[in-house]
């Protein structure tokens, strides 16, 4: 989770090739929303509704983005796919909002229509921990998706708003998958098999995304991109390993994201944290803390190399260097997630 860079560059503003699409972002208050369009990103991927919250603070989180899109000129609000489009063409920098949990429904199915209306366009059923939908991925059980979580699937297919299986437990995921009618997506997730972290999924899971034609966006958080026996930062070359790994699995690029995980603004010290308390997921962050950074503030959090928005450019050059083509860029930069925007969203 790293704070902006005032650096822009101007190659990623009109003049950018690429669509691109960060499924995972958070912008705090006192981010630089008039220049939000200048870092090369077309889509921020933004946690509108924070883990845990109830109702009326979820509902209270969501309208302070639409206020910052009235207030400015250069921040639109994604509804659907052809906002992108128009938004790129515009020079502007178009919120897709997320939510990190869905805490917020209670047990009231008729809140997720609701908030899709108010424009939220990507849920996440749980973050880390059980609650009424399903397992998280830091929990001891494994029961996987609720009856209610049942409904709620089906509601979200309904309404369409997209589904994202970062964070909740591994049978969840494979249940939801299964249930979905519609792609689902990772938002935020690395695969085990480079990285064995509580955080990350497995072959299976990712294998199953992407026969649904979903997509899984790769995470530069340090933490998912640090190998086991390691004492040093991340590397964007570690960052890229994840791509090479997931497009030989898999045998193309077409189910391939990105989602930073990145921030906008100061990463401010909620109390309580606004993702649970230290101890609670503690394993996933222990020896990274350890050997990089401990400060959830820091720019160390991210991996070297891709730290802010403008290196953007050095992921291009490394995947290029990997033997991606510039299709496979322009998928993974963006293309693979419109597509299944315009299969999911009504």
């Amino acid at each position: 989770m790293t704070t902006d860079n005032k650096g822009f560059h101007p190659i990623l503003e009109e003049d950018h090739p690429y669509i691109f699409v960060d499924t995972c972002v958070q912008i705090w208050p006192d981010a630089d929303f008039a220049n939000a369009h200048r870092h090369g990103v077309n889509v921020y991927g933004v946690t509108a509704l924070l883990p845990y919250r109830p109702f009326a603070e979820a509902l209270e989180s969501i309208m302070f983005f639409h206020l910052m899109a009235r207030k400015y000129p250069n921040i639109t609000i994604v509804e659907e796919a052809e906002d992108i489009y128009r938004a790129k063409r515009d020079n502007k920098a178009a919120l897709l909002l997320a939510a990190q949990d869905g805490d917020f429904i209670g047990n009231k199915l008729h809140r997720i229509e609701a908030f899709y209306r108010l424009g939220l366009r990507m849920m996440l059923p749980a973050y880390n921990s059980t609650n009424l939908i399903c397992d998280g991925c830091l929990d001891r059980t494994n029961s996987g998706l609720t009856r209610f979580g049942e409904l709620v699937v089906d509601e979200c297919n309904r309404v369409g708003l997209l589904l994202d299986c970062t964070h909740i437990g591994r049978r969840a995921s494979l249940e939801i998958i299964e249930r979905s009618s519609v792609p689902v997506v990772f938002s935020h997730s690395n695969p085990k098999a480079v990285v064995d972290n509580r955080r990350n999924i497995d072959d299976e899971q990712i294998k199953a995304c992407a026969a649904k034609g979903g997509v899984i966006g790769l995470c530069s958080w340090g933490p998912l991109n640090f190998k086991s026996g390691s004492t040093q930062r991340p590397s964007i070359d570690d960052f890229v390993d994840n791509f090479e790994y997931v497009a030989q699995l898999l045998g193309s690029t077409d189910n391939i994201g990105i989602g930073t995980d990145n921030s906008l603004g100061t990463y401010i010290a909620h109390k309580p944290d606004p993702w649970g308390e230290p101890d609670y997921f503690k394993e996933i962050v222990e020896e990274f803390n350890k050997y990089v950074a401990g400060d959830s503030r820091s720019p160390l959090r991210s991996v070297n190399g891709f730290s802010n928005y403008p290196e953007v450019i050095g992921l291009i050059d490394k995947l290029q260097q990997r033997g991606f083509s510039d299709q496979d860029v322009s998928k993974i930069l963006g293309e693979n997630y419109l597509r299944v925007f315009k299969q999911v969203w009504k």
